[in-house]
């Protein structure tokens, strides 16, 4: 690709993420790996453009050819030219990584889709949820809107809820867990609440209901690191029924029950004001329809 600027004393990092659908951090990543030159020379991202230059975006840089479409249903709640919401199911992956190399959310969106934030192994995901978590999950359909969304996440403007079954009859209505998480250093697998190497992490959780052994609780998280819920859960000594993981019981195939029941946020390009609320799915309800008539 080459383009004549037709601009002065700007830096190509924000030139070009202005006329491109390429986001900054992307334009700097090329340029670093000399995929972006001016005037037929390296340069640096902050590198001040002036009119008449010539900018040459050579191809190659990014690289999905080993992530293959395929055809699986996805459950779309909400779809525009900018972004996707998908409400997924418990036991899908989100994106290829090792031992999975197929039958992702993200094979379903190449096959769904050419639109997507490029990454080379995680195009469209702005945020992850465990494979064995259900629920509402936002997708990027181009590098500016995913720059955009991943700055809401960062700066907390998008709220995340979740609803939980937990082991135990939680005493506390409210509550707010505020404890570290990082690498659990005797198993790699797993994260836990420690002040080695870890990063800090709230979770605020209400009670939705008891039940005889269980509690069903809604968590807003503040922050989102890996396994936080189920992690924080665990530190107070209610974790999530039937987590195969952070459990000592014999687990499902279902895996953990826990949902991404709600996001709210504003659009990054219409600035609309944007709620999804999504239903328990249908494992989750039976089982909580069975502890009613116990």
């Amino acid at each position: 690709m080459q383009i004549v600027v037709n601009q002065n004393n700007i830096r190509i990092d924000k030139y070009l993420s202005n006329i491109t659908e390429y986001s900054r951090a992307l334009i700097q990543k090329m340029i670093e790996g000399g995929y972006i030159l001016v005037n037929n020379n390296n340069i640096k991202a902050k590198h001040l453009l002036q009119n008449g230059d010539i900018i040459i975006i050579k191809d190659g840089f990014i690289k999905n050819h080993h992530l293959e479409p395929e055809e699986i249903k996805l459950d779309i709640v909400f779809e525009d030219q900018d972004l996707i919401v998908i409400n997924k199911p418990s036991g899908m992956v989100v994106h290829p990584g090792n031992g999975n190399k197929s039958g992702t959310l993200v094979n379903a969106l190449l096959n769904h889709t050419n639109k997507l934030s490029r990454d080379e192994v995680r195009p469209g995901i702005v945020h992850r949820i465990d494979k064995d978590t259900s629920g509402l999950i936002l997708i990027a359909k181009n590098d500016k809107v995913h720059e955009l969304l991943a700055a809401k996440f960062k700066n907390k403007t998008i709220t995340r809820e979740y609803i939980a079954l937990l082991i135990g009859e939680l005493k506390t209505d409210t509550a707010t867990i505020d404890a570290p998480i990082g690498r659990d250093v005797h198993d790699r697998m797993k994260m836990n609440v420690t002040n080695i190497n870890a990063k800090k992490a709230i979770t605020h959780l209400s009670v939705l209901k008891r039940y005889q052994g269980y509690t069903l609780v809604n968590f807003k998280l503040e922050t989102g690191r890996t396994h936080q819920i189920r992690v924080h859960a665990r530190y107070i000594g209610y974790p999530v029924f039937n987590d195969p993981v952070y459990t000592k019981n014999k687990s499902t195939s279902f895996g953990q029950y826990l949902h991404s029941s709600k996001l709210e946020f504003i659009h990054p390009v219409t600035k609309e004001r944007l709620i999804f609320e999504c239903p328990l799915p249908k494992e989750f309800n039976d089982f909580l329809i069975n502890l009613e008539t116990k």
